[in-house]
């Protein structure tokens, strides 16, 4: 596999569908190639896990024929509805969590619906969705049906951990292939009801934390001068903040984990929150 490879779940859903079309145009934008990986998980006693109306019998080789004539299928329309993308189709087999985290370690980008069908029945509906994005080797990026915007900024969640550091640069990157406006959103959970941001103690930590983000972002100002940037620091919760920003985003872009009110974003609720209820895809971004 292309370590630069942008790798998609596919199960022939709807919802997998929208994620292989969000796919192929980073695809397009980046120059890299696609697979669509459908995983193949067995069951030992009800049957196959696949497409279809009923399950099959354990094992069935025809059942393992319909899904890779799928996916073929799959490719081959993708190929002929991008000219210039590279797509490939391949089937795994074995948990379909478990398969995406470990074939992660040799993609640049690994790609998801928010629900599927067969071997990806409620994927990002729960725990597995946190396994996933907790524990990909690669960026991470989830795709609702509903979500597939094209336009609006790139809101990346930044708190100055070294891993929002790293989100930072995907978000920026992803704004200048895009010709989109980047959004740097701070957010955080002010110490009590009486905080206000004009209190002498309040206005010397929100401009410490800009002084932060413009030492951040000097760099890649200077490397994407063309790229609008808008800072912004919340005194609010951050998966709100977050959730609320993507409302008017093409995209959010957010570090595995983080310090302050962002740790352990993508290990608990507020990363389910994020991954829930985002209105536009979700990125989750951490060092190869």
């Amino acid at each position: 596999m292309n370590p630069d490879e942008i790798l998609v779940g596919y199960d022939g859903s709807a919802d997998a569908g929208v994620a292989v079309d969000w796919a192929l145009a980073e695809a397009q934008r980046s120059g890299r190639p696609v697979r669509l990986a459908y995983v193949f998980e067995w069951m030992t006693v009800a049957g196959w896990v696949g497409p279809g109306v009923a399950p099959g019998v354990w094992p069935d080789d025809n059942a393992r024929r319909q899904v890779e004539e799928l996916v073929h299928q799959a490719a081959t329309d993708a190929t002929a509805a991008w000219p210039g993308v590279t797509v490939h189709g391949e089937v795994f087999d074995g948990p379909p969590a478990l398969v995406l985290e470990e074939r992660s370690a040799e993609a640049g980008l690994l790609v998801l619906g928010s629900r599927g069908h067969g071997g990806f029945t409620g994927l990002l509906a729960g725990s597995t969705a946190v396994s996933v994005a907790a524990h990909a080797h690669c960026p991470v990026v989830v795709v609702r049906e509903a979500q597939a915007k094209v336009t609006g900024p790139v809101v990346v969640g930044y708190d100055g951990s070294e891993q929002a550091g790293t989100a930072l640069g995907f978000a920026v990157e992803r704004a200048a292939q895009r010709d989109a406006p980047l959004r740097v959103l701070r957010a955080f959970e002010p110490p009590d009801d009486r905080w206000r941001p004009s209190d002498p103690d309040a206005e010397a930590r929100l401009a410490a934390d800009r002084a932060e983000i413009d030492q951040a972002l000097a760099g890649w100002r200077e490397t994407f001068p063309e790229v609008p940037v808008t800072v912004e620091i919340a005194p609010a919760r951050p998966a709100a903040a977050l959730v609320e920003a993507s409302r008017e985003a093409q995209l959010v872009v957010v570090g595995s984990r983080g310090r302050g009110g962002l740790r352990g974003m993508l290990l608990g609720s507020v990363g389910q929150q994020l991954i829930q209820h985002a209105h536009c895809p979700v990125a989750v971004v951490r060092e190869r």
